[in-house]
């Protein structure tokens, strides 16, 4: 259903948005990967194939972000998995942590469906990114959590000014990626495995898992306002 269709996606060079830009060439789709970071853009459009353009962003500058899109021009779908994620206990985190938080994963998807939002063909869609800390509260994530639950509203909101472009938000729980590469190997299987005893799936998420609920999102073309929860039942534990 996305052969011939051209998908835009910040933060393809790894975790989440690498796997879905796999899924997207797998259907025939086109993609677009753009993040920060020039080697890995390399790395995975090496690894990607043909298919896959990439360019360079940083999300918290909204200048930047609008020059990518009138760059690209015209296109189907965006999906925004590029976030820097933080936590700490509330009254002990500096301040400009939480704001630079707000920057990164908030700011930076808020620019990008602005800049985007008039190039998208008819039909075509923006995936958005919150998180289970917006539904499910957690000591040391006041900020992230207020931070997921913005996006979420802001995806939804998005769906009503924006239709017919249709908006959804992923939700995220606890997914295996690189994003927890500062972990120490022991460290993180040990945290994985505790986790995943505890919900009702026995296992934390994998980043297959959550490109699949994207690839969901592009191609029904009867949903929006969504926020689509894959967390492995997390929230209800």
């Amino acid at each position: 259903m996305l052969q011939g269709q051209k998908v835009v996606i910040i933060g393809g060079s790894s975790g989440i948005g690498y796997e879905t830009a796999k899924q997207v060439i797998a259907q025939g789709g086109e993609v677009i990967i753009a993040s920060r970071s020039d080697q890995k853009l390399k790395t995975a459009q090496a690894q990607l194939g043909p298919q896959v353009t990439a360019l360079t962003v940083d999300t918290t500058q909204e200048e930047q972000v609008q020059a990518l899109f009138n760059q690209i021009g015209h296109f189907d779908h965006l999906v925004v998995t590029a976030a820097e994620t933080s936590g700490g206990p509330f009254l002990h985190t500096y301040t400009s942590q939480s704001r630079q938080l707000f920057e990164n994963k908030f700011w930076g998807q808020y620019y990008a469906a602005k800049y985007a939002a008039p190039h998208i063909r008819p039909g075509g869609s923006i995936t958005l990114f919150s998180g289970v800390v917006a539904y499910k509260s957690m000591v040391g994530s006041s900020a992230l959590g207020a931070v997921n639950a913005a996006v979420s509203n802001l995806g939804q909101t998005l769906a009503l000014e924006l239709a017919p472009l249709r908006v959804n938000v992923v939700s995220p729980g606890i997914i295996d990626t690189p994003a927890r590469s500062k972990m120490s190997e022991e460290a993180r299987n040990q945290f994985y495995a505790t986790l995943g005893s505890k919900l009702p799936v026995n296992r934390v998420g994998r980043a297959e898992d959550v490109a699949q609920s994207v690839l969901y999102l592009l191609q029904n073309s009867f949903v929006t306002g969504t926020v689509l929860h894959v967390e492995g039942g997390h929230i209800l534990i």
